[in-house]
């Protein structure tokens, strides 16, 4: 498993970073202060706040490197 800090300040963030997790056949968590959802939910991630950087946790081992380019326009560095 890998965490990363993401961004996802807009609703148009939103909607393409889930049809981006989408692509990958492998789990993925955001975690919030206490609360762990579905990163593929739509719903569920506006359930959190949005305003704070989230935690994302990526539940694979292969395939990782292509993962997080895909991801790394959300990565926060």
């Amino acid at each position: 498993m890998k965490t990363v800090r993401i961004c996802l300040n807009s609703i148009d963030k939103v909607k393409s970073f889930v049809n981006d997790l989408t692509k990958f056949d492998v789990d993925f968590d955001l975690v919030s202060g206490r609360y762990v959802i579905d990163a593929k939910s739509i719903m569920g991630i506006f359930s959190l706040d949005l305003s704070k950087p989230i935690d994302l946790n990526i539940h694979a081992e292969a395939a990782i490197d292509e993962i997080l380019e895909t991801l790394s326009p959300y990565i926060i560095k």
